[in-house]
């Protein structure tokens, strides 16, 4: 299994008067559209599909590919997604978009919207609170167990670093792009 590079945004920054740059964004459509590094395109990580990203490639399918993403996790999860696959000249950019906004070089600004980590933290909270609610209006103890089952799947959020809420949340349809407005 090939090694996990990383580059800073400094350095990437430094490469991007390069030929055949190819930087992926793999936060959701809404993130990307937010804010987005330049010469960055959508390909969230729900979607990616290792051998379908590099045959689009065609030539340039030797050259070093970039990820990118909100702070630097997912960016990792797709680079070892895609090392996992074969593939070997993958970069992660360190820090990610919110460290390329930080060091001031040129992004993209777009339609803000609520960050999917606000949007769980609300249904959780709300499922949470009803829950408890319901159990003690009605005194049905097995009420009780809705705010316990969302206190379970945050704690398997936390300890495994995947949120199954979060993913039922990116795909309602407030977090859908309804136009091209997201696409690069």
């Amino acid at each position: 299994m090939s090694e996990a590079q990383v580059i800073t945004v400094e350095q990437l920054a430094k490469c991007c008067g390069q030929n055949n740059l190819e930087v992926i964004d793999v936060r959701t459509p809404l993130e990307f559209r937010e804010v987005r590094v330049v010469m960055a395109r959508n390909v969230p990580l729900d979607a990616l599909d290792p051998h379908t990203l590099m045959q689009d490639r065609d030539e340039s399918c030797c050259d070093t590919l970039y990820v990118i993403c909100k702070s630097g996790a997912r960016g990792a999860k797709a680079q070892q997604k895609l090392i996992s696959a074969g593939f070997t000249n993958v970069v992660n950019v360190e820090g990610g978009t919110d460290a390329w906004v930080k060091a001031g070089l040129p992004v993209i600004r777009g339609k803000k919207a609520i960050s999917l980590e606000r949007q769980v933290r609300i249904a959780a909270g709300a499922i949470t609170c009803l829950g408890a609610m319901a159990a003690i209006i009605t005194g049905n103890v097995y009420l009780s167990g809705i705010p316990a089952f969302v206190g379970a799947g945050l704690m398997f959020a936390g300890i495994t670093d995947n949120c199954a809420m979060g993913m039922i949340v990116s795909k309602m349809p407030w977090n859908r792009c309804q136009t091209e407005s997201c696409s690069a």
